[in-house]
């Protein structure tokens, strides 16, 4: 009986950013005039893993990936992963608006004494 894996299903856009990846990934290899083999080394994983890594593949690791941009000296690229969050940048500031709305709602037409404000 074949192990069953939900790991090659994947949204088509998903899909086609590994893809993009992989073939960065390749470039960056050959940019360097490295070969597969050269990187399975320096990553301690098989070629075969290194082509699974070009290709997008996404049922590779994440911490494979990891290794491979270490072994071509670009390991600092994963923390550019999720740095701009522009819908979690307006999510939070459209609350923040909301509060500070609520807050002046609150406040409205209430006389200010002088141990209420802020030094």
């Amino acid at each position: 009986m074949s192990k069953n894996t939900f790991g090659k299903t994947m949204p088509r856009a998903l899909s086609h950013n590994l893809k993009i990846m992989g073939e960065q990934i390749m470039l960056a290899r050959k940019r360097r005039h490295l070969s597969m083999q050269d990187i399975a080394d320096r990553a301690t994983v098989t070629r075969l893993t290194v082509s699974k890594v070009e290709h997008g593949d996404p049922t590779v690791s994440m911490g494979i990936y990891a290794r491979v941009l270490f072994a071509l000296n670009l390991e600092k690229d994963i923390t550019l992963l999720a740095a701009d969050d522009a819908l979690g940048r307006q999510l939070q500031d459209a609350e923040l608006l909301r509060s500070s709305e609520s807050h002046e709602a609150r406040f409205k037409g209430r006389v200010v004494k002088d141990e209420d404000k802020v030094k």
